[in-house]
């Protein structure tokens, strides 16, 4: 069975474990472990009688129910996916008419795939600056919203102070925020300029919504003053539902129609309907979320720093990348069959390679399997190479 190149894939794991893949306990995938909401499971139920009817096609219902969680945003704005992952790909369609799309990397492996699917000229940009925040106080500290994307931009693409230039017409932009795989949240600050700069931007949101309000750099409040910017929001990372399969994004209104001609009618099935109902008024859970999330990822990120050989990232989001002195790949699939745990390897990420992995927080007990899994691992690890070297000596 091949190595897989994203998070979440059990069934890779149990192969390698020597178990049934519902007994791995999964860092691989950033999803939110207090879900599902039980009041989306009790909407999926109430649903199922849906099932002998098709969808409404404009998901007039779905988007009113969305647009709950942006306040004054317009429910025409808002076209739900299959994932956000099935919108990823048209914006991708978008972005591969223009003649130039500068994708700041390390970058999740599906943007390449969207971008490359429709022929698209990919410049990479590399984010240099995430590696000045680690555990270790090797080098500056940087605070979450300290990040500024524009350094990773070419020279000539830098904002001009107290000017607007026009809006190039072959030139487009893909990043995320907070940034995958590092975590980092960039200052809504640093991003609006550049809005200026580029026929299309594209900004997948994915986990943004792990932040509590007040602390969200969102542009999605900015939809209506640039047509020609694209938010890329999921359901299914915070609400714990990847199966369901649940996405939206926010544009104009008039790219919506032209999606709308590319697309395969009723992309959403009415179960999604139901659960997206339900979980926008699930108050309760989304404050269950934000107030369990910093101390269970303050637990896993102060553990990982003790281990020998290892430097995790700051985050602002639900997971941790973390850099080591052994390999990743080889670290995975001992922690696999020693502690039946998953950790997402980081050679999808050709910047990063072998020497970097990714971790979800969990709750605090499944983040001390964790650890204790890692410190069995590279104890060990750390044992032999002080016996290798006073060979040598």
């Amino acid at each position: 069975m091949r190595r897989p190149n994203h998070g979440g894939n059990l069934a890779w794991a149990g192969a390698i474990a020597g178990c049934p893949p519902s007994s791995i306990l999964d860092f691989s995938a950033s999803i939110n472990p207090l879900g599902p909401p039980k009041s989306v499971i009790a909407a999926i139920e109430s649903q199922l009688k849906g099932l002998i009817s098709y969808p409404d096609p404009n998901y007039c219902s779905l988007r009113q129910s969305l647009s709950q969680l942006h306040p004054n945003l317009n429910p025409d704005s808002i076209v739900p996916g299959n994932g956000s992952a099935e919108l990823l790909t048209w914006a991708g369609r978008e972005l591969a008419q223009l003649e130039e799309t500068y994708l700041l990397t390390p970058a999740f492996s599906d943007y390449q795939r969207a971008l490359k699917a429709f022929g698209a000229n990919v410049t990479a940009c590399r984010l240099r600056d995430w590696e000045c925040s680690t555990a270790k106080g090797n080098s500056k500290s940087l605070g979450n919203a300290d990040i500024n994307p524009t350094r990773a931009i070419a020279p000539g693409l830098l904002p001009i102070p107290n000017s607007k230039p026009p809006i190039p017409n072959r030139r487009g932009l893909l990043l995320n925020n907070p940034h995958n795989p590092t975590g980092k949240l960039f200052a809504r600050e640093t991003i609006e300029p550049l809005l200026e700069q580029f026929a299309l931007v594209v900004i997948d949101e994915a986990f943004m919504d792990f932040l509590p309000p007040e602390k969200q750099q969102s542009l999605i409040p900015l939809v209506h003053d640039y047509s020609n910017l694209v938010i890329l929001r999921s359901l299914t990372k915070f609400y714990s539902l990847p199966g369901l399969r649940l996405g939206y994004g926010v544009t104009n209104p008039e790219r919506i129609r032209h999606w709308q001609q590319w697309r395969d009618p009723w992309p959403v099935n009415c179960l999604a309907v139901a659960a997206a109902a339900a979980a926008v008024v699930d108050s309760e859970f989304q404050q269950q979320t934000w107030q369990w999330l910093p101390a269970a990822r303050w637990q896993l990120f102060q553990g990982l720093a003790q281990l020998p050989g290892l430097q995790p990232h700051q985050s602002a989001a639900n997971f941790l990348l973390v850099q080591s002195q052994q390999s990743s790949s080889q670290i995975q699939e001992q922690l696999l069959k020693h502690s039946r745990c998953l950790i997402r390897d980081c050679l999808s990420f050709p910047e990063l390679g072998d020497r970097y992995f990714r971790v979800a927080v969990r709750t605090q007990s499944d983040n001390q399997c964790l650890l204790e899994g890692l410190e069995a691992i590279l104890n060990q690890g750390d044992r032999s190479l002080r016996v290798r070297r006073q060979k040598h000596r």
